[in-house]
């Protein structure tokens, strides 16, 4: 099963200046609005000042365990619109990048 936009938690979650941690058959990924800190209470305008930054790296490492030439990041603009694309994203960059992860019984699938 692919990652799916309701497994990332909602934008709200984002303003407030929490990141998001995740992982998928061997890829770890972080999402958060950098610069982080929250932005909930402050006017609309002054919230898009910012990006969301999806970070990208193999298992097994936790992020900030993982060298930082080891992580891949993209930012997206910091807006709903912009988060609604991340699940679609995460799946695209790990099919393009399937060789480089961890493979393992663990997972559950096989390679065809």
């Amino acid at each position: 099963m692919p990652i799916l936009q309701h497994d990332l938690f909602p934008f709200t979650h984002y303003e407030y200046g929490e990141a998001y941690y995740g992982s998928y058959r061997g890829m770890r990924y972080r999402i958060a609005r950098e610069p982080l800190k929250n932005v909930r209470y402050d006017p609309p305008e002054e919230r898009k000042n910012g990006k969301l930054v999806v970070s990208i790296w193999k298992e097994p490492l936790a992020y900030n365990k993982t060298p930082a030439d080891q992580i891949h990041h993209t930012e997206f603009d910091f807006t709903e619109e912009a988060f609604l694309k991340i699940a679609d994203f995460l799946n695209q960059y790990w099919e393009q990048h399937r060789q480089d992860w961890p493979q393992s019984e663990n997972y559950g699938f096989r390679e065809s």
